[in-house]
């Protein structure tokens, strides 16, 4: 499904995000910053075409890993971040079998990129495992609108516009359809934030996003 749509995958994210995806994604590169400074290593898991790797590396000045499972994902990332220096890694990989050892990054972020998995928890115990001991994670998900006006209206949007005007640009409707029953089947801000606790994450929070369209839920792996 995202292969069929790489192509057209930056074009509509922007467009249907009113280009507040943007915004979000250097609010994750800020929090991180705030954590490392400028050193250290992050992993940028699910990068998909790379455009949180590029935004971590531009705004923190630390090295950053990318990889995803999506080969013709990884190739236009790979395009996009081919004139940076540094040159940002792209890794073919699971991010349910990481291929990366125990403790290896300082911060790990994922964007928009959990809830695809199939295995929510398991995808999470992935992250914790290759952080360091005292690493920072950060996740940036769609979430639930907390405000009950806003929310009717975002969910008119969401279940029949956005499935509409993607399936149309994009070629596949069903990949839009997906979007919003992927989000409909994900845990809430706080289910979220307990799961990361039960895992082994400590200092949970989530700051939402716009409403809570989106929200950042960052933890970090005890010493």
């Amino acid at each position: 499904m995202f292969a069929a749509i790489a192509g057209r995958y930056d074009l509509l994210n922007h467009l249907l995000s009113g280009h507040i995806d943007k915004s979000w994604r250097r609010l994750v590169a800020r929090r991180v910053r705030e954590r490392l400074g400028s050193t250290g290593f992050i992993l940028d898991v699910a990068c998909g075409t790379g455009d949180l790797s590029l935004t971590l590396s531009e705004t923190t000045g630390a090295r950053v890993v990318g990889t995803d499972f999506c080969r013709p994902m990884l190739e236009i990332a790979a395009r996009k971040t081919a004139k940076r220096e540094p040159h940002i890694p792209l890794i073919e990989g699971d991010a349910l079998r990481l291929p990366f050892r125990d403790c290896s990054f300082e911060a790990v972020t994922i964007a928009f990129g959990l809830r695809n998995l199939s295995n929510v928890e398991r995808g999470l115990v992935e992250l914790l495992r290759v952080l360091k001991p005292g690493g920072y994670v950060a996740v940036l998900e769609f979430s639930k609108p907390v405000v009950p006006g806003f929310r009717f209206l975002f969910n008119v949007y969401f279940t029949r516009v956005l499935p509409f005007f993607g399936g149309l640009i994009s070629g596949s409707k069903s990949a839009y359809q997906y979007l919003p029953d992927s989000v409909t089947r994900f845990p809430d801000q706080k289910e979220l934030s307990v799961l990361m606790g039960k895992v082994g994450l400590e200092s949970v929070k989530y700051q939402n996003l716009t409403g809570g369209i989106a929200a950042l839920h960052t933890g970090k792996r005890p010493k």
